[in-house]
């Protein structure tokens, strides 16, 4: 069979409690190992505001699951999603080389500027040990010069 990498993202609903959350990740994570799928990525993007109320609700949990697997398991999945009470809403996507590309250039991106960031912050603390800061025993000893 063909494989093809895939993107899920997935909304659960907010009003649900984070063990609650975190199984509803979990399940679908066993279900795609089950089916010999390859996990590349799982984000939790956390709690966001909705931008239209989906269900009554006006808040949701996103995660979203990059992988690679054969097209008969996107059929399944999806399924698991749709029986699924505590997901409320779902989009799987196919990925392409220029999209995988995309998403790598990303990554390299975001890691250059964390370890451009994490440069910054040592500067930073190098530069206030440096510095120095009058001691308060010194104000003790002036202020019992001044009341005799």
């Amino acid at each position: 069979m063909k494989h093809n990498h895939y993107e899920s993202v997935v909304i659960i609903n907010a009003a649900l409690d984070d063990e609650q959350v975190n199984s509803t990740i979990t399940k679908i994570e066993d279900h795609l190992l089950s089916k010999e799928s390859k996990i590349a990525e799982i984000e939790k993007w956390g709690r966001k505001r909705l931008a239209y109320p989906i269900q009554k609700s006006k808040s949701g949990y996103y995660a979203l699951f990059r992988f690679e697997a054969e097209t008969s398991v996107i059929k399944d999945l999806e399924r698991l999603f749709r029986l699924d009470e505590n997901i409320i809403r779902y989009l799987t996507i196919v990925l392409d080389a220029n999209d995988l590309e995309n998403i790598q250039n990303l990554k390299e991106k975001e890691e250059a500027k964390a370890s451009e960031e994490a440069v910054v912050e040592e500067v930073v603390v190098e530069e206030t040990k440096k510095v120095e800061v009058e001691k308060p025993s010194e104000k003790v000893e002036e202020s019992n010069e001044t009341e005799e």
